[in-house]
Parts: structure tokens; C-alpha cells; sequence
């Protein structure tokens, strides 16, 4: 039996990495789950899944689940302190799907606790990959991507060695908003940003793939988790989203991971690495695809790809000032304050305006954090 902890468990990889629990329930046990405010689904996992601890970071909301659950076994929790306890329950495995960079303090407590991570928080590397790394590596714990497009990367790379790898060939949907100009994205609203073609994602990364922010925060993660240069990473737009991702060798072999966009599958992979289980979904169905076709990336009018290409090779807190500023900006856009391109003018003017600290350390990382969001205060 492998015990499970789960951070972000009421998000959208939560309550599917809770799917995979259903599907090998002899196989995985939750022994902990933390979360932000959401109560109602809070109290069915606790009720459902029986773990140790649980914890909601928003400390009212904490309130009303620890009296909702006062006849179950479970200890409630709230705020940072409350969900860095449970991501250091005993545990072998845990799944980093907080959204935003409120989850990168559990993901480290989590390695210093021993665990293998199943990482989904995209801003764990982005702002602090070079801590995150290095304690991995010196607690010997796994860091094993649940993204689509690094899992298939990871996947593409099993049993090669890393020295071969040419280029990382990191693939994009293009978001809803593929093949538009400028023009006619500028009074594009958020109803019509959340609309995305292939994936079922919250709000936040749904705004961030029209924008190609996420492709960006992606790069980024690729850096880290396969210690590869920026120069060896290249973007392209797979409208199909089959192509998961794909590695060039340096004998011209190209190895891809394909299949249907669902987000089980490099869950549960990353769950039971280096073993594959029977999984209930859809298979594809090559007949049906048709086709496969692959653009270059639109970066004057999608300059969110850009000005993260910008900030990560600027390094240091600069992709924390782009990270938080997008934060920032698409909670203005999805409010209705500011217009679509919005988004990546408000990013542009953080990262001019910023002072590059070279090598931060993780207090340096959120005062970073902390003076870009005072910008919109």
C-alpha cells in the first residue's frame, strides 16, 4: 500500500489524482490532504478517504471543517503552518497541485520529510527551482512531473541518457485564441479566454495557456527538471494537444509521448513510476486523428511566451516577478478591470521596473513576491 499525501486535493489534479485513488484503492491509501478554503468537498474526501490530517490554509473555513468533522478521526488544520504539517505526514508519496506560489514552502517540507514529490505547482520551480533541486537531490527524493507535456518528456527520456538529449520539444495548444491578431484579440473577454479547446483546467491556467504564459512557466520547469539550457528548449504549437511533448536525441531520433488529452494518465504514471497500471479511459485512436500538424509560436501577438523566455533567462527573482505579476494581472482580467492584452503590459512593466537579486534565497523569493504584489494594491 502506497501512502498518499495530497496538496491542492479540492483543484482540478486533486480530484483527479483522487480518480486514481478510486481506480487502486488496494493499492493507495490518502493519509493526508490540504487544501484553501473549500469546505463541502473538503468534509467528502475526509469522510471518503479517512486521512490523518487535513488542512485549509484559509483559517475560518478551517473553523467550520473541524466542526463538520468532529466525529471523524481526522486532525483539521489551518493556515501555512497547518498545511506544512500535513505535507510532512509519514508518507511515500506527495502530490504538490496547490495553484500559485502558496505551494512551494509544503512541497519543500515535504522533500525534507522524505517524500517523492508528484509536482503540479508550476511556481515551485519557476521561483525556486535552484533550492528545490538541490534539496531533492541531498534527501535522494524523486521529483516526478505530473504535467502533461513534462511527463511526456520524462517518459521520452526513460532508460536514455540525458547527455544524448539535443532538444526538448515542449508542445502547446495554442489556447482558445490560436491563429488570432492582435486586433481581434483586443477586446477578447474572459468568458471567451476560459473556453479552451482540448483541456478541462481551473480559470487561472486556462487564462495563462491563451496568453502562452503557462507554455512559459513550462519552459521554465523543463530547466529544472531535466537540467537542460534554454537554448535546448523549443516551443511549438500542436493545436491536436496528442503530442504530449517529445525529446530530440543527438542522433537525429525524435522519442514522443502521444495520447488523448486527459490529465489521469501522467497522474497515475507519476503515482506508480517506474510501474504502469490499467487505466479506464479513453485510448487514441490514430484513424480518427487524421492528422497531426505543428506551428512555430505567434510571439508578438502571444508576448506572454516571450517576456517568460525574458525572465528566465534573466534568472534569479525575475521569474518571480513574472510569475506573480501574471498572478496579479489575470485576477484584474477575470474581475473585469483590465482588457486581455492587459495581462502581459502589466508583466512587461513589473519585470523593467524590478532589481534582479542573482541567486535568492527562499526568504529573498516571497519579500520578491511580496513588493510585486504591493504594485496593485
Amino acid at each position: 500500500m502506497k501512502r498518499l499525501g495530497i496538496l491542492g486535493s479540492t483543484g482540478s489534479i486533486g480530484t483527479q489524482t483522487m480518480d486514481i485513488v478510486d481506480e487502486h484503492p488496494d493499492e493507495l491509501k490518502v493519509v493526508s490532504v490540504a487544501a484553501l478554503r473549500n469546505v463541502s468537498l473538503m468534509e467528502q474526501q475526509i469522510r471518503k478517504y479517512r486521512p490523518k490530517i487535513a488542512a485549509l490554509y484559509d483559517e475560518k473555513a478551517a473553523k467550520d471543517l473541524k466542526i463538520k468533522v468532529n466525529d471523524t478521526d481526522t486532525r483539521v488544520l489551518s493556515g501555512m503552518n497547518g498545511i506544512m504539517e500535513a505535507a510532512s505526514v509519514d508518507s511515500d508519496i506527495t502530490v504538490g497541485a496547490m495553484v500559485g506560489m502558496i505551494g512551494i514552502r509544503p512541497v519543500l517540507a515535504a522533500i525534507k520529510a522524505g517524500h517523492d514529490i508528484a509536482l503540479a505547482n508550476k511556481e515551485t520551480l519557476v521561483t525556486a527551482g535552484h533550492i528545490i533541486t538541490r534539496e531533492a537531490r541531498d534527501r535522494k527524493v524523486r521529483i516526478l512531473p505530473v504535467d502533461s507535456e513534462h511527463s511526456a518528456i520524462f517518459q521520452s527520456m526513460n532508460g536514455e541518457s540525458h547527455s544524448n538529449v539535443e532538444k526538448i520539444l515542449l508542445t502547446a495548444s495554442g489556447g482558445p485564441f490560436r491563429g488570432k491578431s492582435r486586433e481581434e484579440l483586443k477586446d477578447m473577454t474572459a468568458e471567451e479566454a476560459l473556453k479552451h479547446p482540448n483541456w478541462d483546467m481551473g480559470p487561472k491556467v486556462t487564462i495563462d495557456s491563451s496568453t502562452l504564459v503557462n507554455k512559459g512557466l513550462e519552459v521554465m520547469e523543463a530547466r529544472w527538471l531535466f537540467d537542460v539550457d534554454y537554448d535546448h528548449i523549443e516551443v511549438l504549437i500542436h493545436p491536436q494537444s496528442i503530442v504530449h511533448s517529445a525529446v530530440q536525441y543527438e542522433d537525429g531520433a525524435v522519442i514522443a509521448e502521444l495520447g488523448v488529452p486527459d490529465m489521469h494518465l501522467p497522474i497515475q504514471y507519476a503515482l506508480f513510476y517506474p510501474e504502469r497500471r490499467s487505466l479506464g479511459m479513453e485510448r487514441l485512436d490514430l484513424f480518427k486523428v487524421r492528422e497531426l500538424t505543428f506551428e512555430r509560436p505567434d510571439l508578438e501577438t502571444f508576448r506572454g511566451l516571450e517576456l517568460a523566455l525574458k525572465a528566465a533567462r534573466a534568472g534569479g527573482t525575475m521569474p518571480t516577478v513574472f510569475n506573480a505579476a501574471n498572478e496579479e494581472a489575470v485576477k484584474l482580467f477575470l474581475n473585469g478591470k483590465i482588457k486581455y492584452f492587459g495581462i502581459t503590459e502589466i508583466i512587461e512593466k513589473a519585470m523593467e521596473e524590478h532589481s534582479l537579486v542573482e541567486d535568492p534565497d527562499m526568504d529573498q523569493i516571497f519579500e520578491c513576491e511580496r513588493e510585486t504584489r504591493e504594485r496593485f494594491k
